[in-house]
């Protein structure tokens, strides 16, 4: 029959099969299976060196690379976890995180590119926004720019352990930042943290960020941050808000945001203070550093210590509760940010001390400089001028000398330094006293001032006698 042949030559198949086949030849390691399983059953994430270093020491001879590739198969393998689906409620709650997008340029700064992102649990609204940082102050502007855009906010907002949200977790125990409860405060909301090495809690804005990766940011081009954002807002507004809403597929998230909102928390009649707050101590400069700029500060504010208030356009600074200086924000690195009225009040605060020091000097050394400035100030003289070419008069003939040629120059109505001089040469030639040698003067100073004695004639005028008296001989 045709079916007893094909069992006969079926059995024979296997008997004759069952007599070819060749026994598995046995590996270096089989000995030493039993060690191997119970200790990695004990320490299940040890080093597969560690292992070969202890079977080594029980006598086993085999490479390390093949019996790192035989205990792979003979490692336990955790049992798969199973999560239940998360249900929540319109309005009951929100997903917050970080996103880390790369860097952007801005001058000689090098700075972070970080993404504010938190989504309605219930509706799936996102909400996106780029900043520099990932600071408390722009954690907290995220917060009020994604409460304000959704005209409300949900009863509970989920964080991972951000520095930004909890500072401490012992066990159960957390400690949250302080700044963070008060701000929760404000708005009434209910901050809460996902349990460690809990990521599938916060799945939505963790889903939330990869969309925003693959669906926006991806090949994106951009002028600057506020050109970022602004069309991150457009994103969110449309192409995010089209998609279906994953908790109910005949809504989309537009349709069930505008479901949702209804049953957000108002917003408080005063919105939290978000402007950055920092104690800067002022030099000899006038300048403060603040985010690796300097800003300029009034002369009078030096070896101060001010408060800086900045917010993401401007930065003020506060001398107390008065304003005494307000710059547009830079965000470069090493840049000096200045008002021109505090550098020009700088230069001629310092030009006017320089000429009152002079002026002090000249008074206290010729008396009588002081009757010749208050003339050529009436004259509409340079004083600055004045000062200094009498100074060094002083420094030539000394103080002595210049007190009676300043004296002369007032008698004859002259008073300016030229005078002064001309009497002093005077002076000298009466009393056959040698030029002035001038110590370590420049050269050009020194040819300006030298005094040409002219030479007389004399001598000429015998020639022409002598000349006269062998022609009439």
């Amino acid at each position: 029959m045709p079916g007893t042949t094909t069992s006969v030559v079926t059995s024979c198949f296997h008997e004759n099969f069952n007599a070819f086949a060749l026994p598995l030849r046995p590996s270096r390691i089989d000995p030493y299976l039993p060690f191997i399983r119970l200790t990695l059953e004990k320490f299940p994430s040890l080093t597969a060196s560690r292992l070969y270093g202890m079977v080594k020491e029980r006598g086993y001879v085999g490479s390390p690379d093949h019996f790192r590739h035989l205990v792979g198969h003979h490692r336990p393998r955790p049992a798969a976890e199973a999560y239940l689906r998360l249900v929540t409620l319109p309005g009951e709650q929100a997903q917050v995180d970080w996103g880390h997008f790369g860097h952007i340029e801005i001058g000689r700064a090098r700075r972070p590119l970080m993404a504010f992102v938190m989504v309605l649990s219930w509706s799936r609204r996102i909400f996106l926004r780029f900043y520099l940082d990932a600071r408390m102050e722009n954690f907290l502007r995220g917060h009020v720019g994604a409460f304000e855009a959704w005209d409300g906010l949900p009863r509970v907002l989920l964080y991972d352990n951000l520095k930004s949200a909890v500072l401490e977790r012992q066990g159960d125990a957390i400690r949250f930042h302080p700044t963070l409860l008060e701000f929760a405060g404000h708005y009434r909301f209910e901050p809460r943290p996902v349990a460690v090495a809990r990521g599938n809690e916060k799945g939505r804005v963790e889903r939330a960020i990869r969309y925003i990766r693959e669906s926006f940011f991806a090949a994106r081009t951009y002028t600057d941050l506020a050109d970022l954002n602004r069309q991150a807002e457009a994103w969110c507004l449309g192409q995010a808000d089209d998609r279906l809403c994953p908790q109910d597929k005949k809504l989309t998230v537009r349709e069930a945001l505008a479901q949702e909102q209804p049953r957000l928390l108002d917003l408080p009649a005063n919105p939290y203070p978000l402007d950055e707050r920092k104690a800067v101590t002022v030099g000899k400069t006038p300048y403060v550093r603040f985010d690796l700029n300097d800003y300029s500060v009034p002369h009078t504010q030096v070896r101060k210590t001010l408060t800086v208030v900045a917010d993401p356009e401007r930065v003020r600074i506060l001398d107390g509760q008065e304003v005494v200086a307000s710059h547009p924000r830079s965000y470069d690195k090493g840049a000096q940010i200045e008002d021109p009225t505090h550098i020009a009040k700088l230069v001629e605060r310092k030009a006017q001390a320089h000429a009152q020091r002079g002026m002090s000097r000249l008074t206290q050394a010729v008396p009588a400089s002081s009757d010749l400035l208050a003339r050529a100030a009436e004259r509409g003289e340079g004083l600055g001028g004045i000062t200094s070419a009498l100074l060094r008069l002083v420094e030539r003939y000394g103080a002595a000398e210049v007190q009676t040629a300043v004296l002369a120059a007032l008698a004859r109505g002259v008073p300016h330094p030229h005078a002064v001089r001309l009497a002093l040469e005077a002076q000298r030639e009466a009393s056959n006293q040698p030029p002035p040698v001038a110590v370590c003067m420049p050269k050009h100073v020194a040819d300006r001032d030298t005094v040409v004695k002219p030479h007389k004639l004399d001598s000429y005028d015998q020639l022409t006698d002598t000349k006269g008296g062998e022609d009439e001989s």
